[in-house]
């Protein structure tokens, strides 16, 4: 069999798993998904044995410690991810929602929320993304197939396994929760061929694998952004929030695309706040690129190149630039921006609202970490991805954009 036939049939089967998931009540969806999340509890010590080995297999490979970081699994991990998914249980069901019109001659039009159908995902190292993948798409009334990277290939099988033994416990179809093994290019350029098969396409990771998909894929996109944020220090702001803060954003777990990948501080405060931070981040060895007068202030830094304001790190490294005032500040986030996150420390209400009219990023803040750009922290409970385009869903991707609707139109023999 070829890899074209092995990918095809995977996806057929995927979409004849996916009728009954979709007719399933929203009581036998929660109990699913109750039971995943057992499941995935109890076999914690399975899935940390495969994942010691992507550890391993990426360590060999001189994988950074950052990306290392986002790849490992542990007690408290797994039981997180436990914790989300019975917290995506507890969240009202996304398919109960109609809307009913009766038209003047008679006709009623019901719109009904129903599952997009089949749902491929795309992505790199990350195995939480897996579980949070597949059972999202299940409350949803969805079948998944999964195409992760190489290096959680391993942790990826053991996850997938345990859900697909509850899915049979519970009389669905295995096939609802499906993981291509091949990681080779080769097997993403396939899913991305699979229209009629696969509903939606979701790539999450770096910009070159987003980018790959979304110019590519024969199968309607959903693009997920690289994270190039950044973190704007206004004058009028208060110097311990904006440390905590920018602390925070950056070295909390900069490997994720919610962390910010540049600081832009007013000229009047640079000279307190940028040595303090500096301070701050030894214990990290935070790698600063700075602009002329960055490094005018910080000794023994690099110059901050423009290809440096353009990378999204997804480690230890900050760029800095001096900024005259809050329009400079929002000229340089739009242009270098991938629409993200980007957050604002002042105390000033007017150069706060400017901000925040004037920057088309999917997500604002004012006075706090750019770190809250998850699905979880909005409420959603896992999410999918991070949507940086406009259609037909923005920000974090929880159960409702994994839905779509139609009409049912009911009438007595009515004609036009």
């Amino acid at each position: 069999m070829t890899l074209h036939e092995e990918i095809k049939a995977l996806c057929q089967g995927a979409k004849d798993a996916s009728y009954k998931i979709g007719l399933a009540s929203e009581d036998e969806r929660n109990k699913l998904l109750a039971d995943i999340a057992k499941n995935i509890r109890a076999g914690k010590d399975e899935i940390i044995l495969a994942n010691k080995i992507d550890l391993k297999n990426a360590k060999d490979a001189a994988i950074s410690d950052a990306m290392l970081d986002r790849l490992m699994l542990n007690e408290a991990r797994i039981d997180a991810i436990a914790d989300a998914i019975l917290e995506i249980v507890s969240l009202p069901d996304p398919l109960n929602k109609s809307e009913l019109s009766t038209r003047p001659n008679g006709l009623s039009i019901k719109k009904q929320a129903v599952p997009l159908g089949v749902v491929g995902m795309i992505y790199e190292a990350r195995p939480n993304v897996t579980p949070d993948a597949a059972t999202l798409s299940l409350k949803s009334g969805n079948a998944v197939v999964l195409r992760g990277g190489k290096e959680a290939i391993n942790s990826n099988k053991a996850t997938v396994k345990i859900i697909g033994d509850t899915l049979e416990a519970n009389g669905f179809d295995r096939r609802a929760v499906s993981l291509i093994e091949n990681t080779t290019r080769d097997s993403a350029n396939e899913l991305m061929n699979m229209r009629g098969l696969i509903d939606v396409l979701i790539p999450r990771g770096g910009k070159g694998l987003i980018k790959n998909v979304v110019e590519n894929s024969t199968v309607p996109v959903i693009e997920t952004g690289a994270g190039n944020c950044h973190l704007y220090v206004d004058e009028s702001a208060d110097m311990e929030v904006a440390l905590s803060v920018a602390i925070n954003a950056k070295c909390q777990r900069p490997s994720v695309c919610n962390a910010i990948e540049t600081i832009l501080v007013h000229k009047s405060v640079a000279q307190e706040f940028l040595p303090k931070f500096y301070e701050a981040t030894r214990k990290f060895a935070l790698e600063f690129r700075g602009c002329d007068d960055t490094c005018t202030i910080l000794k023994d830094i690099s110059p901050a190149t423009e290809e440096d304001f353009a990378t999204e790190y997804d480690d230890y490294i900050v760029s800095v630039k001096v900024v005259g005032d809050v329009c400079e500040a929002v000229s340089h986030i739009r242009k270098y921006s991938t629409g993200h996150s980007e957050a604002i420390i002042t105390r000033d209400e007017k150069n706060a609202d400017y901000f925040t009219k004037s920057i088309d990023s999917c997500a604002l803040y004012v006075n706090a970490s750019t770190r809250f750009t998850d699905g979880g922290e909005f409420g959603l409970g896992a999410e999918i991805g991070i949507s940086t385009q406009k259609l037909h869903v923005r920000g974090p991707m929880g159960l409702d954009a994994l839905t779509t609707y139609k009409y049912i139109v009911t009438g007595e023999g009515q004609t036009r």
